[in-house]
């Protein structure tokens, strides 16, 4: 009987011993997270390297150099036997990632339009001219250059954005015309993001951070449009890697000091950063509350602030000192500039599903509603909310009335650098205010209805904007055409149905984004509550070509004041007669 147990446990013994990794050999998820990354390289290389076998041959053979080294890598992530060899080869991975995104920057690096502006911007700079406030019309003249209208009828031609960009594109302007210099620098910024990262992270991750900056194609991309948004990524990376430790002791060291710089240079870069900013500095105000005491708390987030502060002035002085007024303009440009809608949020209701809003300001109301609420939240419960302080704030965003997606894309290495160094147990003695309504036998339904109260505000006001109606009423009564598919004036009937008077403006749109303005070349500009006109449009470009059948043809209308959408589906058909 002995034996019969003996022999029933044996090979249990050995399916364990088989399966558990041997003393020095790397973990089996270290193994696949890897091969993840190795295989993050296949995204997006073909459409390059066909590029490149066209005109450049040599980046052809480097890419297809990558090609091998991405082929045996795989083979070799799955087959070393030493952890030490795993961590060469997620070296390896790194190495192949910056060459494939260098290749990919030769081949496509004359920007967008945050690229062209950026470089414009380092241009006046560098001839001492003023740099913001300066609208610069002819650089959205050129092929593909994206432009951003405006709710009032308008676009927006001047630069939005703080000056840490166009001072790292002024030494970069010897690379070129277009927006050569502001990708050049963005992608240089991410390539030394992404190392630093690799660098900072525990050894098993390191890959991680390789396919989160530089894998998959995302973030390259934006890069090669010239973001101001990837400087300020980058520079937050040594931010939010173990960010709750900093001042730990009371001390900054030179490690704190260094990362409070960061964060006021990454505030120096781009306005996304000034969204993240409070989160952390909330939390590090908790967890060294929950070890030092109030006081010394307060004086480690004062030191902070001070470094950030001083880092950020550096940055701006020259902008504060020599124009001002439009320096401070400028920077709070996004926040001002009324942009039409955008994005992939729930604006995307009021653009796509039903015919407009006359409340599109409740858009924004509840996006700043949020914002407040969710920092609410994050200090109330920052326990459990803690690690989650470099994806929270960008909730709020889902609700604005540009809820692009590259507000999230951006800023995800953050997310992974803070799930890797900033687990939960980091948080664990961290101080959460408990004001005396929140305690008790009943804390448990207080906290609940606290939740409640702080985020209702932000419901609303989504609500209102969702369900609010078009003010204006639109039908096409005549189409003239140059050419059976091509048209060159709509007139419109368009009734007013609000109590005040309009300023509509109109573009037609044939998918996402938005078209440039049509002109009103007859009947009043502005049309008088519940009153009914008669328009002629105009094609900005004097004609419009007719998309194929299945497009969707969506005329819009907006107004700057009150913020409202109008909108309706019509049919141009490709003939000689009039609308369908």
């Amino acid at each position: 009987m002995h034996l019969a147990e003996t022999q029933l446990v044996t090979p249990g013994r050995r399916t364990q011993s088989a399966v558990s990794a041997a003393p020095g050999s790397p973990a089996q998820w270290h193994r696949v997270l890897t091969l993840l990354a190795d295989v993050s390289l296949f995204i997006g290389t073909r459409a390059v390297w066909t590029q490149a076998a066209s005109h450049r041959l040599l980046l052809a053979a480097v890419i297809s150099v990558c090609y091998a080294s991405i082929l045996v890598t795989g083979v070799l992530a799955l087959t070393v036997r030493r952890a030490r060899s795993l961590a060469h080869l997620d070296l390896v991975v790194l190495v192949t990632a910056v060459a494939l995104t260098l290749c990919s920057w030769a081949l496509n690096h004359s920007g967008g339009d945050e690229a062209v502006l950026t470089t414009q911007a380092a241009k006046e700079l560098v001839a001492g001219h003023t740099v913001y406030g300066q609208p610069w019309p002819w650089l959205f003249t050129g092929k593909g250059v994206a432009i951003t209208p405006t709710i009032s009828g308008g676009y927006d031609f001047t630069y939005g954005y703080p000056p840490l960009a166009p001072l790292l594109t002024a030494p970069m302007l010897w690379l070129g015309r277009g927006g050569a210099p502001a990708t050049a620098a963005a992608t240089g910024a991410l390539i030394v993001g992404a190392v630093v990262m690799w660098r900072m992270l525990p050894v098993p991750w390191r890959s991680a951070a390789t396919m989160a900056c530089l894998g998959f194609g995302f973030l390259p991309s934006y890069a090669r449009l010239g973001y101001p948004a990837i400087l300020g990524m980058v520079l937050l990376v040594p931010v939010v890697v173990r960010w709750p430790r900093t001042g730990r002791g009371g001390r900054l060291g030179a490690a704190g000091i260094a990362r409070a710089a960061c964060l006021g240079a990454a505030c120096a870069a781009q306005q996304l950063p000034w969204f993240v900013a409070p989160f952390l500095l909330a939390g590090i105000y908790a967890v060294r509350r929950g070890e030092l005491g109030g006081r010394a708390a307060g004086l480690v987030i004062l030191r902070i602030v001070g470094v950030a502060t001083t880092a950020w002035l550096l940055i701006n002085t020259y902008f504060i000192v020599s124009e001002p007024g439009p320096w401070l303009k400028g920077i709070a440009l996004p926040l001002t500039q009324g942009a039409v809608l955008h994005g992939q949020g729930l604006v995307g209701i009021s653009l796509y599903f039903t015919n407009g809003s006359d409340r599109l300001d409740w858009y924004s109301h509840a996006s700043m509603l949020l914002a407040a609420a969710l920092l609410a939240l994050f200090v109330l419960f920052v326990r459990r909310l803690g690690p989650a302080a470099t994806v929270l704030p960008w909730l709020a965003f889902y609700l604005a009335t540009r809820s692009q997606d590259g507000y999230y894309l951006m800023m995800t290495p953050l997310w992974l650098a803070a799930a890797v160094t900033t687990p939960l147990s980091e948080f664990e003695h961290a101080w959460q205010p408990r004001p005396r309504p929140l305690t008790g036998t009943r804390r448990r339904p207080a906290l609940a209805a606290a939740i409640v109260l702080l985020i209702t505000p932000a419901l609303v006001s989504a609500a209102l904007a969702v369900s609010g109606r078009p003010p204006l009423r639109i039908q096409v009564t005549s189409v003239r055409r140059t050419s059976e598919s091509v048209v060159s004036a709509l007139i419109l009937k368009v009734v007013n149905t609000e109590d005040s008077a309009l300023t509509p403006h109109y573009t037609l749109t044939t998918g996402q984004g938005m078209n440039k303005y049509w002109s009103v070349v007859r009947g009043p500009a502005t049309i008088p509550a519940h009153s009914t006109v008669s328009v002629e449009l105009r094609p900005p470009e004097g004609r419009f070509p007719l998309p194929r059948p299945s497009v969707r043809i969506r005329l819009r209308a907006f107004t700057a004041t009150p913020q409202t959408l109008s909108s309706q589906d019509i049919k141009l058909r490709k003939s000689t007669g009039g609308a369908g």
